[in-house]
């Protein structure tokens, strides 16, 4: 069951990532769209932006293989329209609606994920579920891309609207919903306002989002800006390497860690491991062992974040809050992190990266050890 849930997730990654690989041929699907086209990838990133926390309330109250099996059920119909390459306007609208399903999985799956799991399987399961962008963005690009280059693009969206029919179908009839945790307060605008209060005035609710805003911004900005500084000859080799590595020490040494430290120690200790790491670029930049020693000090926040959230959050309910809270926060950083830093390299020369990076590593670590001493 937690392979099913960790599948679900790769389909909700993919709704970002089938769009990201194939990007360069969009503009010969709509010739007139111009910027516009950009917009296609973007808007699942300001709907999580916009509603991340609202999807975790809302996850809450319409119980959480509802709102999963509605998420997957509305995810395979999306696909399928995008598939008719509709007009641009309706094909933004479908991403739109694609930006409310996958909220609904990334909130409600690994908060199924830390019930199923055992108190001391947790940090197993959840490391698991942190692999699921590295993983379909990795699956995307080896298989996806070839299957839109060689059927085009329809066969891409056709493919992904049948995996995610597939896993709502297996899942209504394996998944059993969670114990009813009785009355949920009322649907309203001030209620959801309030619960953003709520949540972000907790150390216990906000902390996994507080270090996750500062983990995506530097992840996917580095990757993004950091290959012309490295050797070509090897450069799409440490490309390649750089979020295995990161899977790879998640899933091994992340997860010995967290059968002695807490998942806050672990977050912390990789943010302090990644800022180390970017002193090492700084001085010797593109240096090909600092790059992949970069990406493993980052797989160890990547699965412990999601470990951290049952570790402080004991009701699903506030687990649905804090996961919320992460995907609202992740694509705060993915959205501005790029933009940031080819802004300051553009201005400033290579130095840019390392400190800005290296910044960010040293306040995500900052803020959790003030909302740790907070919590005691």
């Amino acid at each position: 069951m937690i392979l099913l849930l960790w599948g679900a997730g790769l389909g909700a990654a993919a709704q970002y990532g089938k769009v990201s690989v194939i990007f360069d041929l969009l503009p010969d699907a709509y010739p007139d769209a111009g910027a516009a086209v950009g917009w296609i990838v973007s808007l699942v990133g300001f709907v999580g932006i916009i509603f991340g926390v609202m999807a975790g309330l809302v996850v809450a109250r319409i119980r959480y293989r509802r709102a999963l099996l509605g998420a997957l059920w509305a995810g395979a119909a999306v696909s399928c329209l995008q598939a008719l390459l509709p007009p641009l306007s309706w094909m933004l609208f479908a991403r739109v609606i694609e930006g409310a399903s996958h909220l609904a999985i990334v909130v409600a799956a690994p908060t199924l994920i830390a019930q199923l799991s055992a108190e001391k399987d947790r940090g197993l399961t959840l490391t698991l579920w942190g692999t699921f962008f590295g993983v379909a963005f990795a699956i995307l690009a080896f298989a996806g891309r070839p299957l839109a280059l060689s059927l085009g693009l329809p066969a891409l969206f056709l493919a992904h609207g049948a995996y995610m029919a597939v896993f709502a179908m297996i899942l209504s009839a394996r998944l059993r919903a969670l114990p009813d945790e009785g009355p949920q307060p009322p649907f309203s605008v001030p209620q959801i306002l309030r619960d953003h209060g709520t949540i972000y005035r907790s150390p216990f609710i906000s902390a996994p989002a507080a270090g996750w805003l500062f983990y995506t911004f530097s992840f996917v900005s580095i990757l993004t800006v950091l290959p012309p500084y490295i050797d070509p000859a090897i450069r799409a080799t440490i490309m390649t390497a750089m979020p295995l590595m990161s899977i790879a020490v998640s899933m091994t040494f992340g997860v010995l860690l967290l059968r002695t430290l807490s998942a806050v120690q672990v977050v912390m200790t990789g943010f302090g491991l990644s800022a180390l790491c970017m002193v090492w670029l700084w001085w010797s930049p593109g240096a090909p062992l600092a790059c992949l020693a970069l990406a493993g000090a980052m797989g160890l926040i990547q699965g412990a974040s999601f470990a951290a959230v049952p570790q402080l959050n004991a009701t699903p309910a506030t687990q649905a809050q804090a996961n919320g809270a992460m995907a609202q926060m992740g694509n705060i950083g993915n959205t501005l992190g790029t933009p940031v830093m080819a802004f300051g390299l553009i201005h400033a020369g290579y130095n840019t990266l390392p400190v800005l990076a290296g910044m960010a590593f040293v306040l995500g670590l900052t803020l959790h050890l003030v909302l740790a001493r907070l919590r005691d």
